[in-house]
This record gives structure tokens, C-alpha cells and sequence, in this order.
């Protein structure tokens, strides 16, 4: 099709609910492992991923609401687990967003490689360059990235070279 017309004359008049978007959304529940409070956060699409994504952190022990506007509660102050199993994640290339979270907050990691990306394999190298360049000590064994806090600087933010989306969301810093 090279064109979509429309005939009307009528003006259109209306409302219309806008969800808000996934690439917004994975990120900030990932951040909210680093709260000491809950986090609310408003507006989530109702998509797989993000369905995912409440379920990986309510199996770390994160307390998760979910109201039926999909308003979405998290408080990361009950997580207990550090691990992001494949089974899990492996339909998701975002698992990877939870890991420098979780090195900042608890010094610890053990995340699967992640999986699916419907627009074909990207690296993970960014993200694990970002967090060593912060102090992490990262290794890949068995399909999981194991990583630990090796020094305090993994707490805070080095700028550098960054050209994945998610890579320069996931060298973040933890205020507090």
C-alpha cells in the first residue's frame, strides 16, 4: 500500500487513552531496586515485557502491586535474591537493565544472558564495559553474567562512550 486515504468532511472529536511506552517503562522498574521507598509508577503498557519484568523482580522478593489501570507498585527493600534465571528472561533483552541496579544496591549479580530481540542479536558488551569501567568484576560463565562489586566506584557514574540505549541507562549512579 503507498497510501492510506481517508474521506470524511466530518472533524473528529473524541478521547483517546495513551499507554505510556516499554522502553520508558523497563528501565524505571529496574531503578526502582535502588529506592529505599516504593516507587509508583503510572501509565505501564500492558505488554509481555513488562509483565516479565514485574515477575523477575517479584521473584527477587520485590514487593509487586499491579492495579487494574496498570498502576504499578515496587519496593525493592524486600529483595533477596540477586539472580535473574534464563527461563525467565530469555524471551527478554531488558532483563539486562536490572544488573547494574543490583550491583549498586546489594555488590552483587548473576544475571542470564538475555534473550529475545526481534530486530536480531545485540551485545551486552556496553552494558558490562560501562559497569567494569565503575569497578564491577564481571565474568560470563554458563550463560550467566556473574558480576560483583570490586571497589566503591561501582556506586557512583563514570561517563564515557555509550551508543546502546540500554547501555547508557544501566551505568547508573545510586543516590543516597
Amino acid at each position: 500500500m503507498d497510501k492510506l486515504q481517508i474521506q470524511g468532511g466530518a472533524p473528529l472529536e473524541g478521547e483517546v487513552r495513551i499507554s505510556g511506552a516499554k522502553n520508558a517503562t523497563l528501565p524505571i522498574l529496574a531503578g526502582a531496586l535502588l529506592a529505599d521507598d516504593p516507587v509508583v509508577v503510572a501509565n505501564v503498557p500492558h505488554l509481555k515485557d513488562v509483565t516479565t519484568t514485574v515477575e523477575l523482580l517479584g521473584r527477587m522478593g520485590a514487593t509487586v502491586t499491579i492495579d487494574e489501570r496498570m498502576r504499578i507498585e515496587v519496593d525493592g527493600s524486600t529483595v533477596k535474591e540477586c539472580f535473574a534465571p534464563y527461563e525467565l528472561v530469555k524471551t527478554m533483552r531488558a532483563s539486562i537493565l536490572v544488573l547494574g541496579p543490583l550491583i549498586a544496591r546489594f555488590g552483587r549479580a548473576d544475571i542470564s544472558l538475555p534473550g529475545g530481540c526481534a530486530i536480531g542479536a545485540r551485545p551486552v558488551n556496553i552494558h558490562i564495559a560501562g559497569l567494569q569501567a565503575m569497578g564491577a568484576d564481571i565474568t560470563i560463565e554458563g550463560g550467566y553474567i556473574r558480576a560483583r562489586e570490586r571497589c566503591s566506584r561501582t556506586r557512583g557514574h563514570r561517563p564515557g562512550e555509550l551508543s546502546d540505549r540500554h547501555g547508557r541507562q544501566n551505568p547508573g549512579r545510586r543516590h543516597g
